[in-house]
């Protein structure tokens, strides 16, 4: 028997978020896909996933919640599993960093290159992000010493560090890369990297000594080891290297699939190969970056506010509705805008009027003219050709597509057959065929139509794992009759005299405009019983207009954000009310119950700019931040993100 051939994709290990917000789970629903479409093909697909558990962030957010840094991960991590088993992520490996496994090769890997001489001992000065874990250099900065990468303030480190020769391995990387054009995709982001490598490549400071929560370098353990060189062998250690079982190493490796979000392709694409060059280990085949999911006000993150739960959106709509929009939406390495009433369209259009219409057009006109059965006439029309000439061409375009994991694209070669097999229906007119008695090409056509739906459910299972059974049983077939892998889409594969079973829309039809309007229409609170409805404060005395004019508010952005020590209540504002660092100003306020300091940081709020200043446990506030209230709840006021720091609220 021949072995079959193997595919190995990886996505990031994530940091453990407590809330995963949709733009994370697009990276793992199209590796999830890959994985399925390769298995399809013959493969033996392994998928490994996992969580980055160590580095300063986690350890001072264990610390605010009182617990130790495994304690505060493992309920995050089991949070984590459940969302990928909601968006059915039929993943091979989940591994954690805090894992023996892992700990025990990233030590090896870092002492073998430390023995050969490429890390050594030096004194780290320089600019650290920590929600990004990374160093930068002074001329790496954004405007007003902020991270490039996030737009956060960067601390000053100073700091005893081991540093590996990054800058040894330069030119073989180059020439790595020449040889290799394919290995950084798309092109654009090669272009980036090589231009990054060849404007000088410094060597990479590799471990921490002013927090412990890490893996101890091997020889010196006042060190942690850098959060990015740990983490990126986990694509290793999970398949046994180093251990007492290899066996997977050596099946699967090297990965054929780096994939990841653009913001982290230069520590897979520069960092990742360099380190595995100077441990001697083969490089990976391929890295492949994809863009963001961007909502209004920029990119999707948890600091703007601007996240969406993906378990919301799965409740309401479905998870293969969810898996399908992402996946078509996100063209190949570019960013995709993401709103509610995009992914609403989506559904109507592609899944609803297209896909599922086709099915719903095709079971009732068989049940209708043909009492249910199904099979090829002996007569055709001039229409079937055509279609049965794009049914053989579309496995192979859509192929063409998945292989460099350009799924968008992919489905659209599966959306060209169903397109052409809704024409077809109105190219034929099967009631006029009815109609005239022309029995054996309305048996033709009604074949034809429920042969392509087969072949395009195929297809489209990677995309959309559930919608195959569902749409079998209207079909009358079951999943081995009806087949799975790649040869079961050979023309011809619906059996004779198949009886069809027509059933419920695959995708009913969302009203838009009904659903908003049900959604943002206020629902009557009813206070529990015994509880007492909290009033409303009385409405102060009546004011001028001149004196509200009085009132200086300004558009603010926050640039840093802090707990007042010894204050439960306080925290202690950066906000910048103008373009450069002379606009900012300091502004307590007692909203510590309410926000995080990291929930606060680039965020555009309100203040009251011309308020007396005042002194709050030592600390000069100057100016006010606007909130509302009622009985518990308090949120701060936000200012849209078109409307520059300094701009006035009327």
């Amino acid at each position: 028997m021949t072995e079959k051939p193997t595919f190995y994709i990886t996505t990031p290990i994530y940091y453990p978020s407590d809330k995963l917000h949709i733009g994370h789970a697009y990276t793992t629903v199209a590796a999830d896909a890959m994985a399925r479409y390769k298995r399809q093909r013959g493969y033996d697909a392994y998928f490994l996933t996992g969580t980055d558990e160590h580095g300063l962030k986690i350890q001072q957010r264990a610390a605010e919640a009182g617990l130790k840094p495994l304690e505060f991960v493992d309920g995050i991590v089991k949070g984590i599993k459940q969302l990928w088993q909601l968006l059915d992520i039929e993943y091979s490996d989940f591994i954690r960093t805090t894992e023996p496994r892992h700990e025990q090769l990233v030590q090896k890997i870092f002492q073998k290159i430390y023995d050969q001489g490429d890390i050594y001992k030096s004194e780290y000065s320089g600019w650290y992000c920590t929600p990004c874990e990374t160093f930068f250099t002074e001329h790496q900065l954004a405007e007003g010493h902020t991270c490039p990468d996030c737009g956060r303030p960067v601390q000053l480190a100073h700091e005893e560090s081991y540093f590996f020769k990054m800058s040894k391995y330069a030119d073989r990387w180059l020439k790595f890369i020449e040889e290799n054009p394919d290995f950084i995709q798309p092109e654009t982001r090669r272009n980036e990297m090589i231009n990054f490598v060849k404007q000088g490549l410094e060597d990479l400071c590799v471990s921490r000594t002013t927090f412990d929560w890490g893996i101890k370098v091997p020889f010196d353990e006042k060190h942690v080891v850098y959060v990015w060189f740990d983490a990126l062998v986990n694509y290793l250690s999970a398949l046994g290297l180093g251990g007492a079982d290899e066996s997977k190493y050596q099946k699967y490796w090297p990965a054929d699939v780096h994939l990841m979000a653009k913001d982290i392709i230069r520590f897979h694409s520069i960092v990742w190969p360099i380190i595995l060059m100077a441990a001697g280990l083969p490089l990976p085949k391929k890295v492949v970056a994809h863009g963001w999911l961007l909502m209004q006000g920029g990119k999707m993150s948890k600091s703007k506010g601007n996240v969406v739960d993906p378990v919301v959106l799965v409740e309401k709509y479905g998870v293969d509705a969810i898996r399908f929009f992402l996946l078509r939406e996100m063209a190949y390495g570019m960013d995709a805008n993401y709103s509610e009433e995009a992914l609403v369209n989506c559904i109507n259009v592609d899944l609803a009027n297209d896909y599922g219409n086709l099915l719903s057009r095709t079971t009732a006109m068989i049940e209708k003219f043909l009492g249910g059965e199904v099979a090829p006439g002996s007569d055709g029309t001039d229409f079937d050709a055509e279609l049965l000439a794009l049914a053989a061409e579309t496995p192979a375009n859509m192929a063409k597509y998945m292989d460099k994991v350009d799924i968008a694209n992919a489905i659209a070669e599966i959306w060209k057959l169903v397109d052409k097999a809704n024409k077809y229906i109105d190219y034929t007119a099967p009631w006029t065929l009815n109609k005239n008695g022309e029995v054996e090409k309305l048996k033709t056509v009604m074949y034809n139509l429920a042969e392509v739906i087969r072949q395009v459910t195929i297809l489209i299972s990677p995309v959309m794992p559930n919608v195959a059974d569902r749409v079998w049983q209207q079909l009358g077939l079951d999943a081995a009759a009806a087949g799975q892998d790649w040869d079961a889409l050979a023309w011809g594969g619906l059996p004779a005299a198949t009886k069809i079973r027509r059933g419920d829309p695959l995708f009913p039809r969302i009203d838009w405009e009904k659903q908003l309007a049900e959604e943002t229409e206020p629902a009557p609170v009813e206070p529990a019983e015994g509880v007492v409805a909290p009033a409303i404060e009385p409405i102060k005395p009546e004011i001028s207009i001149e004196d509200f004019e009085r009132l200086d508010l300004r558009v603010c952005k926050v640039v840093a954000c802090e707990k007042v020590k010894k204050a439960d209540k306080l925290l202690r504002l950066t906000v910048q009310l103008g373009p450069d660092e002379a606009s900012q100003r300091t502004v307590v306020s007692g909203i510590a119950k309410y926000y995080q300091p990291e929930d606060l940081v680039g965020k555009q709020l309100v203040l009251v700019a011309n308020l007396k200043p005042a002194k709050l446990r030592g600390i000069e506030s100057r100016g006010m931040i606007l909130a509302a209230s009622f009985g518990d709840q308090l949120q701060v006021l936000q200012a849209p993100a078109e409307i520059l720091p300094g701009g006035i609220v009327r």
